[in-house]
């Protein structure tokens, strides 16, 4: 599936403009991180917007995330795409987490909100002037942005990336789309 049809797809079932916002976050890191690693940046970015198409539906039952995302995507994508997007909730799919691309999701899934957390206690609200230091001294305050897990977001490092380098991609990745996210 090509992004522009992902997006559209994405739309049908997204409603919310935060979620929306954040799916694209989402897409924008995987990107990064797929250019980073030397894999294909299309295909982690459509799975970066993908993974959460079921989430309003899902919202009251999160057990259910990613098993009503496959059903929507079921004949739409690959086999591989659904196993990856349920990967990404596998404490309630039971689909584990088995390689760069899992691991990568889940990653960008947390340190997404995380650094949009931190953009928006700046006075400009801005992420051209958020700096990585404010990230990493956030990234150890377990009171802020709770919602946004430290263990997940370490995940990256189970795909060769160390944790700083990864809040820099990430804040690189999302300062590229500040304009659709409204930062």
């Amino acid at each position: 599936m090509k992004r522009e049809e992902a997006l559209e797809l994405v739309k049908n079932y997204i409603k919310r403009e935060n979620l929306l916002k954040h799916v694209l976050a989402v897409e924008a890191i995987m990107r990064a991180t797929a250019k980073k690693l030397n894999e294909d940046e299309e295909k982690w970015g459509v799975i970066g917007l993908l993974h959460d198409i079921d989430f309003e539906e899902t919202f009251d039952n999160p057990s259910l995330h990613g098993i009503k995302a496959e059903e929507i995507l079921s004949g739409k994508v690959n086999e591989d795409i659904i196993r990856i997007i349920k990967s990404h909730n596998f404490e309630n799919t039971g689909e584990e987490p088995k390689n760069k691309i899992d691991f990568s999701l889940i990653a960008a899934d947390s340190i997404s909100g995380l650094i949009i957390a931190c953009a928006l206690i700046l006075p400009s609200r801005k992420l051209s002037d958020l700096k990585l230091e404010t990230i990493e001294k956030k990234f150890k305050q377990k009171d802020f942005a709770r919602n946004c897990s430290r263990n997940r977001i370490l995940y990256c490092e189970k795909c060769g990336i160390k944790l700083k380098e990864f809040f820099e991609i990430s804040l690189e990745a999302l300062k590229g789309i500040a304009k659709e996210l409204g930062l």
